[in-house]
């Protein structure tokens, strides 16, 4: 199997995955994060972020919830952000689990084809990457959807808010690819 195929099948896998989390979760407490702006998922996105590197730099956690549940929750609360974007001028707070579902499925695949277009032009540059560095990039994109938020989401020159989001779900894809394969080696 060729690098990009058994990418496009680890990238399949992970979201499989994190949507089941996010579906059962859905499940559980339906679509409260609705209420949500997506400045607030924006900083939930960098708690989580946050949370993984204070545990790289101290090699440990007092939390039993390692590193790999945190990367999940970056991956939904993108989804989650860029579902907000698109439904930002509807009012429902509870969306049906169909509804979900597709909103779900459409911005991963949405994810996947930016990731496989870039992984084509950057030759699977991220396998080569550390985990921690991974985790600065979703930092940076962090700090630039801040900046933009607080720009009432105008840009210049750069990315806006969604390109910004999808690149931090598939970096955190990558980092839960890397994480897995550590642990099958171990």
């Amino acid at each position: 199997m060729n690098d990009l195929k058994k990418t496009s099948q680890q990238f399949d896998e992970i979201i499989a995955l994190c949507s089941d989390i996010f579906l059962k979760k859905n499940k559980d407490y339906g679509t409260a994060w609705r209420i949500l702006r997506t400045s607030s998922l924006t900083d939930q996105l960098f708690i989580k972020a946050n949370r993984i590197r204070t545990i790289q730099d101290l090699e440990s956690s007092k939390i039993e919830e390692g590193i790999i549940p945190e990367f999940i929750g970056i991956v939904n609360y993108s989804i989650m952000a860029l579902i907000q974007l698109e439904l930002k001028d509807e009012k429902r707070l509870e969306l049906k689990s169909q509804e979900v579902g597709d909103l779900y499925k459409k911005y991963a695949l949405m994810a996947k084809e930016l990731m496989m277009d870039k992984n084509h032009d950057y030759g699977e540059a991220w396998r080569d990457m550390r985990v921690s560095s991974l985790c600065d990039l979703i930092l940076m994109k962090i700090y630039r959807i801040k900046q933009i938020e607080d720009n009432n989401g105008k840009t210049i020159i750069s990315e806006g808010l969604d390109a910004n989001y999808l690149d931090i779900l598939n970096y955190a894809v990558f980092a839960l690819i890397k994480l897995e394969l550590e642990t099958l080696k171990n």
